[in-house]
């Protein structure tokens, strides 16, 4: 819930520029807020706390690599012409909702929470391989008509 209150603001801004024509603002605005996050809160933070912070174990162990993984599958999507499709972003938002009900899952200690981890890592981490592979795997080029020479002209009989 955190999470979703002080993101809350980025999406506003983000939403805006996207519906305004300015995507340039829209991927900066929540590019330059992670970085921000990451770096100056956890810095910050860290620094103020006089021992530093304790990373939960299940940060470790989970939420560590549910970022590695969204970092991932950010690749394509920025290696592929820099667009993020429409298509693409409903799959951003399908692994956010997937992500926050696995969360909600682990806090209750339910028994599908373990299930429903299965299936992800079944389901979506293979298809987010393939398209990176399939991203970064050279484009064939277009076939190129000769150059003629200056001065020729192949259409003289």
């Amino acid at each position: 819930m955190v999470a979703f209150g002080t993101s809350a603001p980025e999406v506003a801004v983000s939403v805006g520029a996207a519906l305004e024509g300015q995507a340039d603002v829209a991927a900066g605005n929540v590019i330059g807020s992670n970085t921000f996050n990451i770096f100056c809160c956890l810095g910050l933070s860290s620094l103020a706390s006089g021992s530093g912070l304790v990373v939960p174990e299940a940060a470790l162990h989970f939420d560590l690599w549910v970022m590695l993984a969204v970092a991932v599958a950010c690749l394509p999507v920025f290696v592929s012409g820099r667009e993020i499709a429409r298509w693409e972003g409903a799959v951003f938002l399908g692994y956010y909702v997937a992500y926050v009900a696995y969360l909600i899952l682990a806090a209750q200690s339910h028994a599908a929470a373990e299930v429903f981890s299965n299936a992800m890592l079944s389901f979506v981490v293979p298809p987010t391989i393939i398209t990176l592979v399939v991203t970064l795997l050279p484009k064939p080029r277009a076939p190129t008509a000769p150059s003629t020479p200056a001065g020729q002209d192949h259409d003289r009989r």
